[in-house]
């Protein structure tokens, strides 16, 4: 099956190109990485003709300007996370011809007061410019896959922790940063109070969720395109104790506490916990808790990098 995956060269677009079958696969992002097949702006016009003229049967939409940015740069995130989509989801339609795309909205299309646990059914009232896009994105998904011009399916992913590399622009960082940085003995800044919970889940099941989502019947989602995917529910504080249950104390005294207003008050309009029987139901499968998603990451991150490089001792 010829496979595009836009936004390839992020953390999930990376994981998620190693695990699909490299003879049909288009790898898009602004910006060059390797094995890139096509590096462009998405949201310029003409360009996503271009990209699908080779009409792939699978695509997954992953690329935006994350949270942070979104806010920080009002008008790169609506071009990127809301022009970019609209120019792809025309450009399907006007190509007639029906893919399966698979979305990666966000919990952030939610907005407080919340109840304790989030359903699928709760109003989607986002308290910034990031949500707002991605509650946009979720109601053109829904439109055009009614009219029929594609069969889609949105993910509104868990914050992904804990992400490995260097940090990027999104509010939601330092969730992994207070993990990732201690665990390579680092110190790291934590901008919120240990009371802080939030929604989470690891790299490995948001590549499980996408993989899922793209062989998935999507007659059984009826007219609710856009789901909230299952993950672990824990405060700040549920964090640091299991990092100190996996790595040590001395691990855990690695984090600093610095209160950073702008990230708090973004953070205070973020969605906690959620009722995902739906997902459940049709078959996707999270992390069991915390301290799994921890020990994912070594797993997966940590003892990767300090395994012996083929030839060098």
């Amino acid at each position: 099956m010829r496979t595009l995956i836009i936004g390839a060269a992020g953390m999930i677009g990376r994981k998620l190109a190693a695990r699909l079958p490299k003879d049909d696969l288009i790898l898009h992002d602004v910006v060059p990485f390797d094995g890139a097949s096509v590096v462009s702006d998405l949201s310029a016009p003409g360009e996503a003709e271009k990209l699908i003229a080779r009409r792939p049967e699978l695509i997954f939409h992953l690329a935006a300007v994350v949270s942070g940015e979104a806010e920080a740069d009002f008008d790169k995130g609506y071009r990127v996370n809301l022009d970019g989509t609209r120019e792809l989801f025309e450009a399907i339609r006007k190509a007639n011809y029906k893919p399966r795309v698979v979305f990666t909205s966000s919990i952030a299309v939610f907005g407080a007061p919340f109840p304790e646990a989030i359903g699928d059914e709760f109003l989607n009232a986002p308290l910034t410019s990031y949500g707002t896009q991605k509650a946009i994105g979720e109601l053109l998904l829904s439109d055009y896959s009614r009219r029929g011009f594609f069969d889609g399916i949105g993910l509104r992913l868990p914050t992904i922790c804990v992400r490995p590399g260097k940090p990027n622009k999104a509010a939601s960082g330092f969730f992994s940063g207070i993990i990732r940085e201690p665990l390579a003995g680092q110190e790291a800044v934590l901008p919120v109070p240990e009371t802080v919970r939030h929604w989470f889940a690891s790299p490995r099941a948001a590549i499980g969720f996408l993989l899922h989502a793209a062989k998935l019947d999507t007659e059984k989602l009826g007219a609710r395109r856009n789901l909230s995917m299952p993950g672990v529910s824990a405060t700040v504080g549920e964090q640091i104790e299991a990092l100190r249950k996996v790595a040590g104390e001395k691990t855990a005294g690695l984090i600093r506490r610095e209160p950073d207003a702008t990230i708090m008050r973004i953070v205070e309009g973020w969605p906690r916990n959620f009722d995902t029987r739906r997902a459940l139901a049709l078959g996707f499968r999270a992390d069991a808790a915390f301290e799994d998603i921890i020990r994912i990451h070594i797993e997966d991150e940590v003892q990767k990098s300090s395994a012996p490089q083929p030839g060098r001792g």
